[in-house]
């Protein structure tokens, strides 16, 4: 099953997060070939992080459980707040499937309590639709993509309420 997680970054977590960074990338070697998507969301200028934004593919609740909560950010206290959700992946792919990336164009994820709708662009990296972990309830859909602005994000995700977060491919640099 696949599950979205987001950690929301603590104000003022930026040092602490930058001194976890590499126990957070070995933590993260160990599920190389689980991962679907990966990467932070950054404030608007792309200077500091805000948040990090992990899709994974577990067998049981209890396994991504603890991939949320002995990571080694969230251990350290970087993080306020953690959502896990059930992931109905629509592109049936990855992140690193991506092959239309444009010069110009910033990364997003749009998160959003509208039900899914079928969506087709060349700028959409992978989308798909929330579920509540006990019952699949739904509960939105996350959307990651390309896009000029995040007006724009938006509107590629046809999106009515939203947040659009900057992000951007994870992994080691």
């Amino acid at each position: 099953m696949q599950y979205f997680v987001y950690g929301r970054d603590r104000t003022g977590a930026g040092e602490l997060k930058g001194r976890l960074t590499p126990e957070h990338w070995a933590f993260m070697d160990g599920y190389a070939a689980e991962l679907i998507a990966r990467g932070p969301t950054l404030t608007p200028d792309g200077e500091e992080t805000t948040g990090s934004l992990h899709i994974v593919d577990l067998p049981t609740l209890e396994a991504v459980r603890t991939f949320a909560y002995e990571e080694p950010y969230y251990l350290g206290g970087v993080f306020d707040e953690v959502l896990i959700c059930r992931f109905q992946n629509h592109t049936g792919g990855s992140m690193w499937d991506f092959a239309n990336a444009v010069d110009g164009l910033n990364r997003y994820l749009v998160h959003t309590d509208d039900a899914a709708r079928e969506l087709s662009s060349p700028h959409i990296i992978l989308y798909g639709d929330l579920g509540a972990l006990e019952d699949g309830a739904h509960l939105g859909r996350a959307v990651l993509l390309e896009a000029a602005d995040p007006e724009s994000a938006a509107a590629l995700a046809q999106a009515d309420v939203t947040q659009v977060h900057p992000w951007t491919f994870g992994g080691r640099r």
